[in-house]
């Protein structure tokens, strides 16, 4: 455990004292602890509008990011098994469209909403990892457009054009997770853990292996390491991580519609990882943040973007 000393460089003394607390620099806790009291300091509007779409875009451009920067593979895959998640709650919960919706209570919609989009994304990455480079965006990008193209064209089970709406946040605690306050929570909770898992994960075996697959996979076959089910296991836990930003994402504008899955959105997710940094998990969030300011001043258009009514977005 290092111990800063007398006499040492304030850098060098800065980063003693982040390794003697756990190895967190203390710019991390700082951020932590704005992000805690941001209620106390910014309106409902930024709150939800601003902050909120940061943490929950962020968040899966972190799935994103975790394929691309320590998997090696591009997946443009996953702002669709988000736009599934939403989906599946919005199909076995509550909605406007009564006579889609099977009604079931957000305790059983929910996990089972996130199991079935793991599925698709595990299934996806399935037909994906076999391929590299150019090959692997264009077999992502071609899942994302097949889904986005079913979900128009699919009134019976998916709503058609218009999707769902009326697909609430829950009440339970005597809390409604819709309110700015709580939603923001809900946002900031499952980002927290997200990132704390890609933290972990990146520096656990699996984690370490799924990088050597990525500068050398002949190497680690060679070295007895199962190259397709390292990535495999890899494209099931970018999913995880999408799939309740989906459910928030649903939640947050009250409906989902097939423009939520479009080309417009995929391409959206990319550019937040890549501009946020491949290298480190941090990244997508600080560049989700970015992108939400430039449209907390015309979120109509932002609305619209995403497939929703500009009045869905504020509600």
């Amino acid at each position: 455990m290092a111990v800063a000393r007398p006499g040492l460089p304030t850098a060098t003394a800065a980063a003693a004292a982040g390794e003697a607390a756990g190895g967190i620099p203390p710019s991390a806790w700082i951020t932590a602890l704005v992000l805690l009291i941001m209620p106390a300091l910014a309106s409902d509007f930024f709150l939800v509008q601003v902050f909120g779409w940061a943490l929950v875009l962020g968040t899966i451009a972190l799935s994103l990011q975790f394929l691309a920067g320590y998997g090696g593979m591009v997946s443009l895959v996953q702002m669709t098994v988000a736009g599934f998640a939403g989906y599946m709650v919005a199909i076995l919960g509550t909605s406007g469209l009564t006579q889609i919706s099977l009604g079931w209570p957000f305790w059983l919609a929910v996990p089972v909403s996130i199991l079935l989009a793991v599925l698709f994304g595990t299934l996806s990455g399935a037909l994906a990892v076999r391929t590299a480079g150019i090959y692997t965006i264009m077999i992502t990008l071609a899942i994302a457009a097949a889904f986005f193209y079913f979900t128009r064209q699919n009134e019976t089970v998916f709503g058609g054009f218009l999707g769902f709406n009326g697909v609430r946040a829950p009440v339970f605690w005597g809390i409604d997770w819709r309110s700015p306050v709580p939603f923001y929570y809900l946002c900031l909770g499952w980002a927290a853990i997200a990132f704390g898992l890609v933290t972990w994960v990146i520096r656990a075996p699996f984690g370490l292996a799924l990088q050597g697959i990525r500068d050398n996979p002949r190497r680690m076959a060679a070295l007895g390491f199962d190259v397709t089910a390292h990535r495999i296991a890899a494209y099931a836990f970018a999913a995880f991580l999408a799939a309740p930003a989906g459910i928030l994402l649903t939640w947050m504008n009250g409906q989902i519609a097939p423009g939520t899955v479009g080309i417009g959105p995929v391409i959206d997710i990319l550019v937040i990882a890549v501009v946020g940094g491949l290298g480190r998990p941090i990244g997508p969030f600080i560049s989700a943040r970015s992108s939400t300011c430039s449209c907390a001043s015309s979120p109509s258009t932002r609305s619209w973007h995403w497939g929703f009514p500009a009045s869905a977005s504020s509600s």
